[in-house]
Parts: structure tokens; C-alpha cells; sequence
């Protein structure tokens, strides 16, 4: 076998390993080891304790409307329940690597726009998550409502990386940015990303 072919044959052998190496979607797991399921409202906490609790929703500065995705102040605090919808939902269990919308449990608040996570750029470079998105209808209007729950070593991040159409979009792990006091759950390449834990509510 000459050089090319024995190139060309490596490399169509590097290709398949790491084709077939990477990680099969999964079933999301709650910190009790059940499945993750739609229709069933959670919340999400941090994997690291002492720095804060639960993600809850809260305005920005002097504006009502949207509110943003923050995290507790304090340990003890769960936070806002969430659920999940799934862009292809499979016998109602929640996969990794999956396109879903992530919906705020129904509460009273000061704003009328929907509790469907979207990503909002307030600043340069930095995207925060607020409500006012839209639920389904997957495609290049609605890129920014579309989230995904990744496998981290043992535990969970929350990610930007639609794939629900083709469209040129940024995709990152989310973070937490502090903004006016406040650690807002962020897509920022200045943040590092933010594991997360799921709790039946």
C-alpha cells in the first residue's frame, strides 16, 4: 500500500472513531435519578453549593419587562420551576443534545410577555436569558428560544446550539454574568459554564 492510500485509509479510520465515539443522546436524569419528563415542572440548581441557589426570574435595572433568568442569592432558595418541551419529544422523556424550550411555571408578574426563555443581547458580546420567547415553531424566527441540556462529566449545562434549522448561530455553554448585582444566566465567551442539577418540584 503506497503512502497516499495508507493516508487516505487512516484517515477514513479517524473519521469513524470519532463519529462513532460520540455521545448517543440520553435521558436527563433529576437529582434522584428519575428521568426528566415533559409536562413536570423542575428546578434547576447549581452543582457547586455556597455561591447562590436556583434560577429564578427577576427585572433588570428600572425596567419590568422581560425578566431575566437569575440565580438566588442564597443557597437555600430553589428558585422558579421550569419545564421543558422538547422540539421531538420521545414518549415524553427529555433527551441531551435535544432543541427544547424552557418555560417559566405560570406566576404573577408585573409582565404580560410570555415565560418562554430567549436569549436577549444587552451588552456587547453578552446575551442574557429572559422571557418573551415563543414555544415551537422551530426555525430562523424563533433561533433564539431554542435551548439544549448537555452531559458535563457527570453533570448537566445548559447550551445555545440550535440545530432545529439551518441557520448560522452561535453555540456555547451558558454562564453566569454579573450585571448590577445581579448573576444573570448568560451565553458569554467571558463566563465560564454553569452546571447545573435538576429537582422535581
Amino acid at each position: 500500500m503506497n503512502t497516499s492510500k495508507l493516508l487516505a485509509f487512516s484517515f477514513i479510520c479517524f473519521v469513524l472513531i470519532v463519529l462513532t465515539s460520540a455521545a448517543a443522546p440520553e435521558p436527563v436524569l433529576d437529582i434522584s435519578g428519575q428521568k426528566l419528563s415533559t409536562g413536570v415542572s423542575y428546578y434547576i440548581l447549581p452543582v457547586l453549593r455556597g455561591k447562590g441557589g436556583g434560577l429564578t426570574l427577576a427585572s433588570r435595572g428600572n425596567t419590568s419587562c422581560p425578566l431575566y433568568v437569575v440565580q438566588e442569592k442564597l443557597e437555600v432558595l430553589k428558585g422558579h420551576a421550569v419545564t421543558f418541551t422538547p422540539y421531538n419529544a420521545k414518549d415524553g422523556v427529555i433527551f441531551t443534545s435535544t432543541d427544547l424550550n424552557i418555560i417559566s411555571s405560570p406566576r404573577k408578574s408585573p409582565c404580560a410577555t410570555s415565560p418562554v426563555w430567549k436569549l436577549h443581547k444587552v451588552l456587547t458580546g453578552v446575551w442574557f436569558l429572559g422571557t418573551g420567547g415563543d414555544e415551537g415553531n422551530p426555525g430562523a424566527d424563533t433561533i433564539v428560544n431554542w435551548f439544549k441540556i448537555e452531559k458535563s462529566g457527570q453533570d448537566y449545562v445548559l447550551s445555545f446550539c440550535p440545530s432545529v434549522c439551518k441557520c448560522n448561530t452561535l453555540c456555547r455553554e451558558l454562564g453566569i454574568y454579573i450585571d448590577g448585582g445581579k448573576k444573570h444566566l448568560a451565553l458569554s465567551d467571558k463566563v465560564p459554564s454553569f452546571k447545573v442539577m435538576f429537582k422535581r418540584a
